[in-house]
């Protein structure tokens, strides 16, 4: 009778808790006693919580702050193991060396600049680091879940001298993904991309020498399902090759938008089958992710070579051939009469469906950069005032406009006329008695005798000085003036 095999008991997922937020402007002292101020959350993770920094000093930290502090609680394990890959991998010295020997001017690992623990609420584990912006993930979904060729070729070629660095410092990354992939921050970076997030980060090369083949699935599927290399499925101690590996199924994703496996995420043994089964046909692999069959050369041949360093396990402690593959996207640049010239497509497209379309979304004009908006701007001015001219127009079709400017004026003359003939102020009503006081008995003498007309005009006359005299002077005198007019 054969033997009952016992069922394998999986690891069961470490369990890790958030820390307890930090209040802006609190200050914590790194192991250098370099103290740093805390400004508001920038960002979580499955493990802990980043946040704006700044090195201590007067006012609050602002939004553009050129650091952040991750903060985990100290039981938690992920950050240690971040803050021991930094130490051993990423100081500013070690990665300047490493670039002048490769003469490069740019490396996607971010450096180390500190670390420590802070007393709290709780008790607190924190690293000091880079500041960095939008990851290439979001970058991707934005731009319709698809790179140009030339992106990801120029991408390729950054992350194998990256993955280069790492593999020589005696690390692997063991989770490549565009989610920990990030574009720089700060004023000079913003095309550079930059690795991250070194949680399970592992050393493959200690100093008893390079870690052995072999399966434990205890330990297997750990990393991100769709991208996690055959070798972690099984189990196996990370190594040099599942990082080029998981680099190829992020590349193939990034060309074709999906990979054959991403419809059963949550079987991991699923997952795993689909991945050895495609490696050991990579003409079937490219056909389900390029159905036109316009797969790119370079990718074919990057994926031909990983499944041969993949597939036979007498190559797992072998250093992969980077020069040969920074080669085949080199070389595919060039017959497309492209280079790497640090500007991605992906970034110079950004602006136009970016900013200005979220500030504004009417015409185009308002859309425009601001050079087409200067020379458009003496066309724009004119546009209101030929409006407001049809307006008036309309509202005055009966009397054409010149006539209506002219009325004002005739009113305000006709004002003037008016009170110059008064011989009192148009205010008080009773000027005006005195007024036609004289009119009423100029015009009844008419029938009277020649000495009742010198009586009347007399009067007349004196009536008139009284009531110039009136308006000259105050109110009183004016009601004496009626007064004497009407003796």
């Amino acid at each position: 009778m054969p033997p009952v095999k016992k069922a394998v008991k999986k690891r069961a997922p470490p369990k890790h808790k958030l820390p307890e937020p930090l209040k802006p402007g609190e200050v914590l002292t790194d192991n250098m006693k370099r103290q740093w101020k805390v400004g508001g959350a920038v960002g979580q993770g499955g493990f802990g919580l980043l946040y704006a920094a700044s090195p201590n000093g007067p006012g609050s930290v602002g939004p553009n702050a050129e650091y952040v502090i991750k903060i985990e609680p100290h039981d938690n394990g992920p950050l240690f193991s971040e803050i021991n890959f930094y130490l051993r991998t990423a100081k500013q010295d070690m990665i300047t060396d490493w670039m002048k020997a490769k003469k490069l001017k740019h490396l996607g690992v971010p450096k180390y600049i500190g670390s420590g623990s802070h007393e709290g609420k709780s008790r607190l584990r924190f690293m000091v680091m880079e500041r960095f912006g939008e990851n290439l993930q979001k970058v991707f979904e934005s731009s319709g879940k698809a790179f140009s060729r030339r992106d990801v070729d120029m991408l390729a070629v950054r992350l194998l001298y990256t993955l280069e660095y790492l593999h020589d410092h005696q690390f692997v990354h063991a989770d490549i993904k565009g989610s920990n992939l990030l574009l720089g921050f700060t004023k000079g970076t913003q095309d550079q991309v930059y690795l991250v997030d070194y949680g399970l980060a592992y050393r493959y090369l200690p100093d008893s020498g390079h870690r052995d083949y072999k399966e434990d699935p205890r330990k297997a599927h750990d990393g991100t399902p769709e991208f996690t290399s055959s070798d972690a499925h099984k189990g196996v101690p990370a190594a040099r090759r599942g990082d080029i590996e998981i680099l190829g199924y992020v590349l193939l994703q990034w060309l074709c938008g999906q990979l054959p496996w991403e419809d059963n995420l949550a079987n991991c043994d699923y997952l795993r089958d689909q991945k050895i089964k495609y490696l050991k046909n990579i003409p079937s692999l490219l056909k389900a992710c390029f159905p036109k069959g316009d797969c790119p050369d370079e990718v074919r041949k990057y994926l031909e070579y990983t499944s041969a360093l993949v597939l036979n396990s007498s190559r797992y402690k072998e250093r992969p051939d980077y020069d040969y593959l920074r080669g085949l996207f080199t070389s595919a640049l060039k017959k497309a009469g492209s280079k790497d010239d640090g500007k991605f497509d992906f970034l110079a497209a950004k602006p136009k469906s970016g900013k200005k379309a979220v500030i504004k979304s009417s015409t185009d004009d308002e859309v425009q950069s601001p050079k087409r908006a200067r020379s458009a701007s003496p066309k724009k001015k004119p546009a209101p005032k030929q409006k407001a001219a049809k307006r008036r127009s309309d509202s005055s079709e009966a009397s054409p406009p010149p006539r209506k400017r002219a009325a004002p004026r005739k009113k305000v003359v006709k004002r003037t006329v008016d009170d110059s003939d008064s011989d009192s102020p148009p205010p008080k009503p009773k000027t005006a008695r005195t007024k036609k006081a004289p009119s009423r008995k100029a015009k009844s003498p008419a029938s009277k005798s020649p000495k009742s007309k010198a009586g009347a005009a007399k009067r007349g006359r004196k009536a008139r000085a009284l009531s110039t005299i009136a308006t000259q002077t105050s109110p009183g005198l004016m009601a004496r003036g009626r007064l004497s007019n009407g003796t």
